[in-house]
């Protein structure tokens, strides 16, 4: 059989367990073109929330389908060009432990990293960071970086290719011990608990030079303290919002947009990873190198049983990960 996740119902604010629905069903047999795949790994982003609230960068969730996300899984039968049974490929569909589908929807991978590397820190969590910051940001030797949200996914990744630009790193996390570990295990040159309150104040201890490039995951309270806190000609990177996704009704946008960025001439640059991915290769390529000489620490949070899907999503939202969140379907 077929074990699946459906996406149940809308939310009223905040996930809970009701908000999907387990279900079993045969398993697909693939048409031409396409390719039976079984999932290993799923991947857990905030992005799996702003699906269930509209239209984004791609269709809104419909209750009743199965819930969405990207996936690593391994092919056990294939009527698509270019793939064969046993090929480790990655792709969206969804919450569940097969999928028929389109092989042009399907990417094959060709390293030898493991499984966890793969569902995050050398492919979409990894590539965010490297482009968002990179290519979006575009940070200079001797730059202040900050960077919230910084113990999840992108976050992590970001701080830590910061560091290695030559660029001087600040991010946001909720609690202490976080923050310690960002700067203690990290490398990162310090962190603000968005949760000790005095958002601004703290900041700006911690940037005592102002900030140059501003990655934010998170929008609300730590991107109305960046705005006030950019240097002339700052950059912002828009990568997520994701203190508004997992609330009863979203806060109102930051008061400083649009005078601050006129007066200070800044550039804020909204992004979606797919926008680079005619230059995927060469960016995995440096990500891998990164990771294996240990100038990146890659940190995976994973969650054993497709059954567990749902409170690690619920998980996610609450803070109880640190680096990328991922359930392991099949070992």
């Amino acid at each position: 059989m077929n074990r699946q996740w459906l996406y149940a119902k809308q939310p009223q604010g905040k996930i809970g367990a009701d908000t999907f629905q387990w279900t079993e069903t045969a398993i697909p047999v693939p048409k031409d073109g396409e390719a039976l795949v079984r999932t290993r790994m799923l991947s857990l982003d905030p992005a799996n929330r702003a699906w269930m609230m509209g239209k984004t960068y791609r269709d809104a969730l419909q209750p009743g389908q199965v819930m969405s996300g990207f996936a690593i899984g391994e092919v056990v039968e294939s009527r698509a060009s270019g793939l064969a049974k046993g090929d480790i490929v990655e792709g969206d569909w969804g919450w569940q432990d097969y999928a028929a589908v389109s092989g042009r929807r399907l990417t094959r991978r060709t390293t030898d990293a493991p499984l966890e590397m793969l569902i995050g820190p050398l492919s979409i969590t990894g590539l965010t960071a490297y482009f968002g910051l990179l290519d979006v940001g575009r940070p200079k030797p001797g730059d202040t970086v900050l960077v919230s949200a910084a113990a999840g996914a992108v976050g992590t990744m970001v701080g830590q290719i910061g560091k290695l630009v030559g660029c001087r790193v600040v991010g946001t996390a909720g609690g202490q011990d976080k923050c310690d570990w960002l700067v203690r295990d990290l490398g990162f040159d310090a962190a603000v608990d968005y949760k000790a309150g005095g958002v601004r104040r703290a900041l700006a201890a911690a940037c005592p030079d102002g900030i140059d490039v501003y990655f934010d995951n998170t929008g609300g309270v730590v991107l109305d303290a960046a705005l006030s806190l950019m240097n002339l000609r700052g950059r912002i990177a828009c990568c997520g919002n994701v203190s508004q996704y997992d609330v009863d009704k979203p806060a109102p946008g930051p008061m400083a947009v649009p005078g601050l960025v006129v007066t200070k001439r800044l550039r804020l640059e909204g992004f979606i990873v797919m926008d680079f991915f005619d230059r995927r290769a060469e960016a995995e390529q440096r990500l891998a190198r990164w990771v294996a000489d240990g100038k990146i620490k890659a940190v995976v949070d994973v969650v054993d049983g497709l059954e567990k899907a749902p409170e690690a999503l619920i998980g996610l939202f609450g803070g109880k990960n640190r680096g990328k969140m991922a359930v392991r379907v099949w070992p």
